[in-house]
């Protein structure tokens, strides 16, 4: 006698468990053999990789965006903006790809190491490395901005760094990015929801906080097309690839998805809506506070939308920076321990390795928020002299790897277009590190002179740019 039908056949209910919920990965080709006694590695579904990818990409670059309109001018500043985001998206897809061809890969080190030897592993390692200190510094810069502006400047802004510190050490300790996802949604609703607030607030309020008062009615001086110095536009175009540098992430939230062949699904999802979201915030703020935005773009709407904006998304900040403190820790504690049995164990070893790896990074990080406080520059700095090395160049090469020796022996137009694009990504990104790195330094000599009370180790307020 058959059984009842009156549910969804069971081939449906399989495939709909599998999409949502795929079973663990006993055996992987970074971390070896993962079991119950110790962390799973392999534990991010595709939302929640959407979820990284976001918190990832989304957060921090967001904040200086009206500002690059502003030196850019509105125009070129969508052009460049989405120029760089059509880099960026075909760079990250170029990863998802890399992995699925090469398994062993956990970092970007491991393709440099494929692509250019032992030479190679070791210069994007420690790139890397350096790349994510910084980020995570600059996260500790702006959690201390927003901490300053919820409290009038309550404390010492040194003391505010380190409190972003501890707090950003306690939760990026946690092992594995499948237990940090939860972190991710959290940060992305608080830091989402503030830019929103103040992407209205700036359409309601008279004028700007900062501009001249007058009796007469505020006339924004937004501007189609700005006038910038050389120096002044390759630092703007710096804080746009810093906008969209979270890349070399991609790498790790890829090695530790349960089915990274669902990872261009996630990838298109977080690319689409965070461009959107830079679009449509940067445009709105820009054209109703004008030269007058403030960086970070939440100051922009008066004082008390300032420290209710703040406070809300403070806790999206605090999350940007657990991710880029995770990054580098979990990358020198693979390298440490990869092929041992202290990699998937609760052994003390592991944990010693594990804590000292993001104790380290978070001290590194918090030396650097509190030698360069000043945000626009150091977005800039980060973007053009490690972001562009870490997110253009090596995925022009990982391409021409995996596709010119096989597109020589039968080459296609499509082959041949690809090829040059790749040459091109290689190029491009080369330029904008050099001549980026040069007008960031600039920037940041004259912004020290400049008598703004923000120097290096210094109590003042740094929430009223």
């Amino acid at each position: 006698m058959s059984e009842p039908t009156n549910a969804l056949p069971e081939s449906s209910m399989e495939k709909f468990s599998k999409a949502m919920d795929p079973p663990p990965i006993p055996e992987d080709a970074v971390f070896g053999e993962i079991t119950e006694e110790g962390p799973n590695y392999r534990d991010v579904g595709w939302l929640g990789t959407v979820a990284l990818m976001m918190k990832t990409q989304f957060g921090l670059g967001v904040l200086s965006i009206p500002q690059v309109f502003d030196t850019l001018g509105m125009i070129p500043g969508i052009i460049c903006l989405g120029a760089i985001a059509s880099i960026s998206t075909w760079s990250t897809y170029i990863i998802g790809g890399f992995k699925l061809q090469h398994p062993e890969v956990y970092g970007i080190d491991d393709a440099g190491e494929l692509m250019f030897g032992r030479v190679g592993r070791e210069v994007f390692g420690i790139t890397v490395c350096i790349y994510w200190i910084f980020a995570s510094g600059s996260g500790l810069l702006s959690t201390s901005i927003g901490l300053n502006a919820v409290s009038a400047h309550g404390a010492c802004t040194a003391v505010f760094v380190a409190v972003a510190a501890i707090a950003s050490f306690g939760l990026a300790s946690i092992r594995t990015l499948g237990k940090i996802k939860w972190t991710a949604w959290v940060g992305l609703g608080c830091v989402f929801t503030a830019v929103i607030m103040v992407t209205i607030a700036v359409g309601l309020q008279d004028r700007p906080p900062t501009a001249p008062k007058s009796d007469s009615a505020w006339i924004s001086d937004y501007k189609l097309f700005g006038t910038p110095s050389f120096t002044e536009a390759i630092s703007a175009v710096s804080a746009l690839v810093y906008a969209y540098s979270g890349t070399p992430g991609f790498f790790p939230i890829a090695a530790e998805m349960r089915d990274p062949s669902l990872y261009t699904r996630a990838l298109l999802i977080c690319q689409g809506s965070v461009t959107a979201i830079y679009i449509a915030a940067g445009i709105v703020i820009y054209y109703y506070c004008g030269s007058y935005v403030a960086s970070p773009a939440l100051g922009s709407a008066g004082i008390l939308i300032k420290k209710i904006s703040y406070g809300i998304s403070l806790p999206g900040l605090i999350v940007s920076t657990i991710v880029v403190l995770h990054f580098p820790s979990k990358y020198i504690f693979v390298r440490i321990l990869r092929g041992s049995r202290h990699l998937t164990s609760n052994s003390f070893i592991h944990w010693a390795t594990w804590l000292g790896c993001t104790f380290a990074i978070t001290v590194s990080s918090y030396l650097i928020a509190s030698g360069i406080p000043i945000f626009g520059e150091l977005v800039s700095l980060i973007g053009a002299l490690l972001g562009t090395f870490l997110s253009f160049q090596p995925m022009g090469c990982m391409w021409l790897y995996d596709n010119w020796k096989r597109g020589r022996e039968n080459p296609t137009v499509k082959w041949a277009l690809l090829g040059v694009w790749s040459i091109i990504v290689i190029a491009l990104g080369s330029f904008i590190m050099v001549a980026g790195t040069y007008g960031s330094i600039v920037s940041i000599v004259a912004s020290s002179k400049a008598a703004s009370g923000a120097s290096a180790w210094s109590c003042a307020d740094n929430s009223n740019s």
